[in-house]
């Protein structure tokens, strides 16, 4: 209740996901009385409630969706309708027609071109195979009351109101890029003071598992946000706003930042798995290392942000000069290492490769952002 409670006010207070849903709840509501009140209450039609039936079901979460699940639904409450209602006409028998056309609506269902929507070809079909009456006129009936219920689903849903999921996208780069950041950055400080262990790393490796799963939503979301602007008649009003190719360019360093800190979280591990972490923090290169780690989590956040302007530009080129001072720093370190002890030759190279492998993807995707002449 206190969930629910808390939704409610967050509704009310300010935009978001809560007040979106609230206001589909609300057209699917308004739709289905409206075909009720025309099919039922006016017209007095005999299978009245399959307009309303299929207008709650079609004020979908954009307007493209609700336009091609009407296609889908009406071909296959149609398919199922026909089928049903010629056999049941030339049998003369409901129980025989029954176990010839359930079979064949159920393996029709299951046709790709219907989609979700192809289960109601059998719904359609035991609509007519219950009914009391079978005739072509109830069975042109229910098809007409279907398609009016699909009209009033779809206007409704196209103009009021119609959803747009253009702050879902930006929320979710933001916070796949706040995790981002943060991760390199706890890793980064935990590699100086070799304050970390199997468990630390564990949890590192955990979170940056999840980043790809944040990566995928927000590809989700851009493509979402994408969608919602089909058919919309808010899109030229939101036309400032709408995904671009910055939100593929923010992905893209989201992912090869999610794929790269699970390397270097496993590397870590394997690590932490040996004792060497004591070691490792008394590498002379771990201190750059940090560094490196947390211009990396900068550029991410940058590359992340949405906002356009100079000032952005001059920072993320700061940021990419920065990081590319700490990887050549890392770089010189080299030699040294290499005439060292083996072990640590390998935990160097170890953490190089990914260094090389995450600047040269960061420094590719900044300067794909950046205008002409910089970076």
């Amino acid at each position: 209740m206190r969930g629910a409670a808390r939704a409610v006010r967050r509704a009310w207070k300010q935009p978001g996901r809560e007040r979106d849903l609230a206001a589909q709840a609300l057209k699917s509501a308004f739709a289905a009385w409206a075909s009720w009140a025309v099919v039922g209450w006016w017209l007095h039609a005999p299978m009245a409630f399959v307009a309303p039936w299929v207008a709650i079901l079609l004020v979908e979460s954009t307007v493209y969706q609700s336009v091609a699940h009407a296609l889908q639904q009406l071909a296959a409450i149609a398919s199922g309708t026909v089928m049903a209602t010629l056999l049941v006409l030339l049998m003369h028998n409901r129980m025989g027609a029954m176990g010839l056309v359930l079979p064949l609506v159920v393996l029709l269902s299951s046709w790709s071109r219907l989609g979700r929507q192809g289960i109601y070809t059998a719904t359609g079909a035991l609509f007519v195979l219950t009914d009391t009456q079978v005739s072509l006129t109830g069975c042109t009936a229910r098809i007409g009351e279907a398609v009016f219920g699909a009209a009033v689903g779809i206007t409704v849903n196209a103009l009021i109101r119609p959803p747009v999921y253009l702050r879902d996208a930006h929320a979710t780069i933001h916070e796949a890029a706040q995790e981002t950041g943060r991760l390199l950055e706890t890793a980064g400080g935990s590699l100086v003071d070799g304050q970390w262990g199997v468990h630390e790393t564990q949890a590192w490796h955990r979170q940056a598992l999840h980043l790809q799963h944040l990566v995928t939503q927000c590809r989700s979301a851009v493509g979402w946000s994408r969608e919602s602007l089909w058919g919309n008649v808010r899109r030229r009003a939101l036309a400032s706003s709408r995904p671009n190719k910055d939100y593929e360019d923010a992905t893209a360093v989201l992912d090869h930042a999610a794929v790269h800190t699970t390397e270097l979280t496993r590397t870590l591990h394997e690590a932490a798995s040996r004792d060497r972490q004591a070691h490792w923090s008394r590498l002379p290169l771990i201190r750059g290392y940090a560094d490196f780690l947390a211009q990396a989590a900068r550029i991410v956040r940058l590359c992340a942000d949405g906002r356009a302007g100079q000032g952005r530009e001059d920072t993320l080129e700061q940021a990419v000069r920065e990081m590319r001072a700490a990887m050549d720093g890392l770089r010189q370190q080299l030699p040294d290492l290499v005439r060292g002890e083996p072990e640590e030759a390998s935990a160097y190279g170890a953490l190089l490769l990914q260094a090389q492998r995450l600047a040269g993807n960061l420094e590719a995707s900044a300067r794909q952002e950046a205008p002409p002449g910089h970076v």
